[in-house]
């Protein structure tokens, strides 16, 4: 079969099979529109809605990535399928690259859903390119939190895998400064909040429409890219481990 052929196939039935899944599809969705609508519209309005809009959206692209890597590769190791995906003729990087693609669907679904919402109802008005650009740094700032995804995926048991994403996402959320703006949190935790993509990828977002803490945005981008780097590293020693175990 075509590569090419194989790795769109490949993508669209996983998207297919999320689809199928309620119970991933609809709190993908309503969890980061209903914080959005609450505290982005009824608690606020003008720039609090804007700066939520991009807060809420980095969180919003989180959850779909990191929840379908964790919970899918877990669960694929577990009942062999993913041994079997290895073992086939199709590149594994087909498999990956279709739970990334997912991932990216979703989170550009979440964010057309929310800049909805924010322009309709939270008087939200930027201009045509900063929605665009808006949505063009979180969907691509979905592929950080899919390789945490993919970590724990490889790493954890399909029983454990939920609770740990769940462990680590609500937290990182909180101390990125995603759920209230960064500087109402004491100065050690904004301090920390540098330890954390989600919070390099609220601050690009943020610079747009200006309402970033003021550091350059070329070092938290830098920042963003080195994190990734290192989660890919560790995503193949997983990965590398793993085979190793099935040798």
């Amino acid at each position: 079969m075509n590569h090419r052929i194989s790795y769109q196939k490949e993508a669209w039935y996983d998207l297919l099979s999320i689809l199928r899944t309620p119970g991933f599809v609809i709190p993908s969705l309503a969890f980061p529109l209903m914080f959005y609508l609450f505290f982005g519209v009824v608690l606020s309005s003008g720039a609090n809605s804007a700066y939520m809009l991009v807060t809420y959206g980095c969180f919003g692209i989180m959850g779909p990535a990191m929840f379908n890597f964790a919970m899918n590769i877990a669960s694929d190791r577990a009942h062999g399928w993913l041994t079997l995906k290895r073992l086939s003729p199709m590149p594994i990087t087909a498999y990956l690259l279709a739970k990334l693609s997912t991932s990216m669907v979703f989170s550009l679904l979440i964010i057309l859903l929310l800049f909805s919402i924010a322009a309709l109802f939270g008087g939200v008005r930027l201009l045509s390119g900063q929605w665009l650009l808006i949505a063009v740094i979180l969907v691509l700032g979905t592929l950080p939190f899919a390789l945490i995804g993919l970590i724990l995926g490889l790493t954890l048991s399909d029983k454990a895998a939920p609770g740990v994403v769940n462990l680590l996402y609500l937290p990182m959320a909180f101390l990125s400064g995603l759920w209230l703006p960064i500087h109402l949190l004491p100065a050690m935790l904004q301090q920390a909040s540098w330890l954390w993509p989600s919070y390099h990828l609220s601050q690009i977002g943020l610079s747009v429409i200006g309402m970033g803490q003021g550091h350059a945005v070329w070092l938290h981008l830098l920042l963003l890219l080195v994190t990734s780097l290192v989660l890919g590293m560790l995503a193949i020693a997983s990965f590398n481990r793993l085979s190793g175990e099935k040798s």
